[in-house]
């Protein structure tokens, strides 16, 4: 089988109305674990957003009127050609963004899931019949709001892209999609060759992958009617900002310093992995990883110990050639931050349990104890794999300590009675919650997403994908004119 990635398209080209010359510079992608230079990769300006944006608008009103049943085709074609070349994409998210193979696999066959829902989506019935009058019909539809904007992050590339650009496509809008420039290919390359195989019209979905610069342009454009944003929060604050001001709708899925209750009836051995499975996945580089774990006093050695047995267990090395659980952290930048909010929260007086140590790009899996709530810990999100543990007294203290933070993503709660989980997970203000699970969960069927310092809320998944990249639009018809009167 041939591969969806040539020369051709790799050779510093963007995808914007077929491959073109970028108007920015031509930098590398490099594999954070080894280096190693995978490709040459073009990075758009502003004024290549800008053309991008303007071709989008016009091919979108072609993409609109082929109906429900061609854009159905595309989208499932795209989930057939993407099992075909499945182990291209498995490699290329490995290898860019340093993700171990079982989360490569998975991140993959969300993407399908992704494609399949939003196949689905187009066939919906889109609209209401109101109530009439003698003579006059009344009735509501749902109309694609134009061009989409999507500004995607490096961390689960392939998913955090598709879940707004398929359901996008599927309700008949185009895209202009940003992707990180660390994950220009996996997040952004992989795709724009993805679909146009699948038959996807020339110009409805454009690649530009770009930086801050080129953020700005996208956000800016007025071509583009609905920004959807994956991302920090310092950053999802700049853009709504940019949005408010040009009256623009965005999506902003954004930071999260989560909680992971512990509570005294749990199961020690499943509270720890668990704990672990939520702070440790993927070097920790997620929104939804647990970067508070809030462990009831009288359970909390037990719970400490062996979590820390778990850290030093696990392996960490190159995801591509060595069987791992955890890779790379994304680059000497990342790495910075986390070794600093380590070494400061320990001066402050935790304990570093297990870790603490990296060489290179790879950091071990730390534990650290007694974290106090005023911390760097406790206080930021970290983005790697860390694991702060913080006591608590009893189960009110529990929640005041969980909701002490300006995120609200999602929260675990662990304990020997779903009931009283449930109860107490009613009270953290967050946007998702999971009752003796992992902070790590999500497919293309729930609404995700989280409030404060997170988002604006659920904004992604089947149950609020139209209302996100659609419009209502009121339509009267009477039989015949009337004159009207003043």
């Amino acid at each position: 089988m041939s591969s969806l990635l040539t020369p051709r398209s790799l050779d510093g080209a963007v995808s914007s109305g077929g491959w073109i010359a970028p108007d920015g510079e031509v930098v590398d992608s490099v594999e954070p674990a080894t280096g190693e230079v995978l490709a040459r990769v073009g990075l758009s300006g502003p004024d290549g957003v800008r053309r991008a944006a303007a071709q989008a608008a016009d091919a979108q009103r072609a993409w609109a009127a082929s109906g429900h049943v061609a854009r159905m085709g595309v989208l499932r074609r795209a989930a057939d050609l993407l099992g075909e070349h499945r182990e291209e994409f498995i490699e290329w998210v490995v290898r860019e963004s340093g993700s171990v193979r079982g989360k490569a696999e998975y991140e993959v066959g969300a993407v399908g899931d992704e494609l399949l829902a939003a196949a689905a989506l187009a066939g919906e019935p889109r609209g209401s019949v109101l109530p009439d009058t003698p003579g006059r019909s009344s009735v509501a539809v749902q109309v694609p709001v134009g061009v989409v904007g999507v500004i995607s992050p490096w961390n689960v590339p392939m998913v955090l892209s598709q879940r707004a650009v398929a359901p996008a496509l599927a309700l008949g809008n185009a895209v202009v999609l940003k992707p990180d420039p660390r994950t220009a290919v996996s997040g952004g390359q992989l795709y724009a060759r993805l679909f146009e195989e699948a038959g996807l019209p020339e110009g409805v979905l454009h690649v530009v992958p770009g930086g801050a610069e080129a953020g700005e342009a996208l956000v800016e454009a007025p071509e583009v009617d609905v920004i959807a944003f994956t991302g920090s929060t310092a950053v999802g604050r700049a853009i709504g900002e940019r949005a408010g001001r040009a009256l623009k709708r965005t999506s902003l899925e954004l930071g999260g310093n989560n909680p992971l209750v512990v509570l005294e009836d749990a199961d020690v051995e499943a509270a720890a992995w668990l704990g672990a499975s939520s702070s440790f996945f993927h070097q920790g580089q997620v929104c939804m990883a647990a970067g508070r774990h809030i462990v009831a006093e009288e359970l909390a050695d037990a719970y400490v110990e062996r979590l820390a047995e778990i850290a030093e267990e696990l392996r960490v090395g190159d995801p591509w050639r060595e069987e791992v659980e955890l890779g790379p952290v994304i680059d000497e930048g990342q790495l910075a931050r986390v070794c600093r909010l380590v070494e400061e929260t320990a001066a402050g007086g935790a304990r570093v349990r297990a870790g603490g140590v990296h060489r290179g790009l790879f950091v071990r899996p730390t534990v650290l104890d007694r974290v106090g709530l005023e911390s760097p810990l406790f206080r930021e999100e970290t983005f790697g794999p860390v694991a702060p543990v913080v006591r608590v007294a009893d189960e009110e203290a529990a929640v005041a300590v969980a909701n002490d933070s300006e995120y609200g993503l999602v929260a675990s709660v662990v304990t020997g009675d779903p009931r009283r989980g449930e109860a107490l997970g009613a009270r953290l203000r967050t946007g998702m919650v999971h009752v003796n699970d992992r902070t790590i969960d999500d497919d293309p069927y729930v609404p995700f997403g989280g409030v404060g310092a997170s988002g604006n809320g659920s904004r992604h998944g089947v149950l609020t994908n139209r209302g996100e990249f659609t419009e209502w639009r009121w339509t009267t018809v009477r039989d015949r004119a009337l004159p009207t009167r003043l």
